[in-house]
């Protein structure tokens, strides 16, 4: 069939060259010296059959948007009524290794056929046979409008075709696009989720740390300080801050907001914002009080409020630093 297929294609190209020229002979009717009324009746009633097989495919063609198979079904047997002697004529459509024949087919010898393109590719041919010899025409029984028509009716399909194709496709595209999509949503519903989760765990946590040490900790540093000398407490009390801190997210959000500070300015930072005086941080850190002084307009420098009015105790216990 394929071999068959071939030979036919090859035949059409030799049968006939240059159609697409000829085409306006679908509406010359037929020649301009001709003055017979009878002979003037006939090719106008051929050219009215022509044009109207021209319309009904286009009708057909915005009929049968979405499938290439209707189209050609019901086009199949709506083009032998265009022909000169409908009652004996039949067609037939190959597409895409697709076979379709119009009622009462038969394969004769007397034959058009004419190529269907698609992307300038070949993929089938729409024929014309009559099933009973005719009076010699312009090619075999058949007149050169009815050629011009059939390669119009090829290119027709052809186009057509072309563009089902394309409308499917973007059809799939946009199914694609919306299953993606819908993908992505629930993607990101369920990664709200655990986000969610894993903040809510991170609470957890802190509570939990808080419980412990306000009642494990906490009750165990306080009877120890009672047993310490005055230096000793300022180290105990020390310790008591830093583990409040340690659920509070004060150091924390200092350490991610000025990432210059050094862990040694940090702790100072703790200390001023304990209400640790110059003198007494010095002494907890066997320091002279002019190097703490010196970390003192470093800090300042690097939250910077170097040479402003600000209070720098006051400063960081407020939330203002975690503002800038």
């Amino acid at each position: 069939m394929v071999r068959d297929k071939s030979q036919l294609l090859r035949t059409a190209g030799k049968d006939f060259q240059g159609s697409a020229k000829d085409l306006f002979r679908l509406w010359q009717i037929p020649f301009n010296e001709e003055n017979d009324p009878s002979k003037l009746m006939i090719a106008l009633r051929e050219r009215i059959k022509e044009l109207n097989c021209l319309y009904g495919v286009a009708q057909l063609a915005e009929l049968h948007t979405d499938s290439i198979e209707d189209l050609l079904s019901d086009l199949v047997n709506f083009l032998p009524h265009s022909w000169q002697y409908p009652e004996i004529t039949c067609a037939r459509i190959l597409f895409n290794e697709k076979t379709y024949k119009s009622k009462g087919f038969k394969i004769t010898k007397w034959r058009q056929l004419s190529r269907i393109l698609m992307y300038n590719e070949p993929v089938g041919e729409v024929s014309i046979f009559y099933l009973e010899e005719r009076q010699p025409a312009d090619e075999g029984p058949f007149l050169r409008e009815e050629r011009a028509l059939l390669d119009a009716l090829a290119e027709r399909i052809g186009t057509a075709a072309a563009r089902i194709a394309a409308e499917l496709e973007l059809q799939e595209i946009n199914k694609q696009l919306t299953l993606e999509r819908k993908a992505l949503k629930d993607a990101n519903t369920a990664l709200r989720a655990v986000l969610a989760r894993i903040e809510e765990e991170k609470k957890e946590a802190c509570r939990n740390i808080q419980v412990n040490v306000d009642k494990i900790i906490m009750p165990i540093l306080h009877t120890l300080t009672l047993g310490l000398s005055q230096t000793q407490r300022k180290y105990a009390e020390m310790l008591r801050t830093n583990l409040e801190d340690l659920v509070s997210p004060f150091v924390n959000n200092l350490s991610k907001t000025y990432l210059s500070l050094t862990p040694t300015e940090v702790n100072i930072c703790n200390m001023i914002r304990s209400g640790s005086q110059t003198k007494e941080i010095a002494e907890i850190r066997g320091v002279s009080a002019a190097t703490i002084n010196r970390h003192r307009e470093h800090i300042r420098r690097k939250l910077k409020i170097t040479n402003s009015d600000i209070n720098l105790m006051t400063y960081l216990q407020s939330s203002r630093w975690n503002k800038i």
